[in-house]
């Protein structure tokens, strides 16, 4: 039986650089050598990231030819998929000229998108003042600070949703100081995935993916990614990831029936929701590091363990794609990488 990957090869081939760079491929191919006018800047760096095969993962469902691929999202400059949102907020609020140098950059964040803003304001010069829930892993807030932005610590029983009222307050209070992006409801969130990921997911796979599979956080990469693909093909089967229950250690993820909604989340997009549970996230999430060699966090190890329950049920030759949202050096001190060590053979299964 043809694997589903076989005519993959090459759909994605070469690298992108930017204009002029030197030793340029394009599908694989060589060009002439052109002395670049200028280096890249953090920012152009980006987006198009690979999209990696789960070799050992996968191995349970290659009876039936599925291959779960996962977007290497850590690969972006700061290490999340982040990174796509607060450039297109930024670069957006620049544009509307809502956004000037005499403003601080100011929203609500679970970790990785105040990462992404304290990396861009450090580059282009904007003062960022971010709001998060206190039970954060230390790695992300010692991150932000490095990049120079202050961090506001909010109630940790009330999670992302309270540190979302406390900024919205501290907006009202003196609205004319800040820059607000509001990621949880800034359409421009879902649009970054709609042009970007959405799109590089279509051409990697060359139009082969069949099911798309991803948490929800603020919904942006869901939502701009989901309607992207169902706009190529309609029959690509979009299956939205949260927590089985509210109270959950999944980082970056909602329980959407216990929490506020972000504004920008569609439901119609959804042809199915998988409820992940703590425990298991934090397995496949050893197990990505123990078995493929991807060190990557929490909420990757959730979608992981969804799109390996998509694929159960997936028909023979299905191309299942998830998310690898960030990188596992933002959860060193989190004790499930010492505990609970699985049993490894191809045979296990969700």
């Amino acid at each position: 039986m043809m694997h589903a990957l076989e005519n993959l090869e090459g759909a994605a081939g070469g690298t992108l650089e930017p204009d002029g760079a030197a030793g340029v491929l394009t599908g694989g191919a060589p060009v002439e050598p052109v002395a670049p006018r200028r280096g890249a800047r953090i920012l152009d760096l980006v987006g198009e990231t690979p999209l990696l095969e789960l070799v050992t993962l996968s191995q349970p469902y290659r009876h039936k030819d599925v291959a779960i691929l996962a977007k290497a999202e850590f690969l972006n400059p700061s290490g999340s998929v982040k990174d796509r949102a607060a450039k297109a907020m930024l670069l957006d609020g620049v544009g509307r000229g809502l956004l000037d140098i005499g403003k601080a950059v100011i929203d609500a964040t679970s970790g990785n998108t105040g990462i992404s803003y304290a990396m861009m304001g450090a580059a282009l010069g904007y003062r960022v003042l971010l709001y998060m829930p206190a039970n954060t892993s230390p790695e992300r807030k010692r991150m932000i600070r490095r990049f120079g932005a202050e961090v506001v610590e909010t109630d940790p029983l009330l999670g992302s949703d309270g540190a979302f009222l406390a900024v919205r307050e501290a907006v009202k209070a003196s609205p004319s100081r800040y820059f607000y992006p509001d990621q949880y409801n800034n359409p421009a969130n879902a649009q970054a995935h709609f042009d970007g990921t959405g799109r590089e997911v279509w051409e990697q796979t060359a139009g082969r993916v069949t099911h798309f599979v991803a948490g929800m956080g603020t919904s942006g990469t869901f939502t701009g990614t989901a309607r992207r693909l169902k706009r190529e093909n309609p029959a690509v089967r979009t299956l939205a990831v949260q927590p089985s229950s509210p109270f959950h250690g999944i980082e970056g993820t909602k329980h959407m029936a216990s929490t506020i909604r972000p504004g920008i989340m569609d439901e119609s997009l959804q042809d199915g929701v998988i409820e992940i549970e703590t425990e298991l996230a934090y397995e496949i999430t050893r197990r990505l590091a123990l078995q493929e060699g991807i060190f990557a966090g929490v909420s990757s190890g959730a979608n992981v363990a969804a799109a390996m329950k998509a694929a159960e049920d997936a028909p023979p030759g299905s191309v299942i794609v998830t998310v690898l949202c960030d990188s596992g050096s933002r959860y060193t001190s989190d004790r499930f990488w010492e505990v609970g060590e699985p049993e490894y053979g191809f045979d296990w299964k969700i």
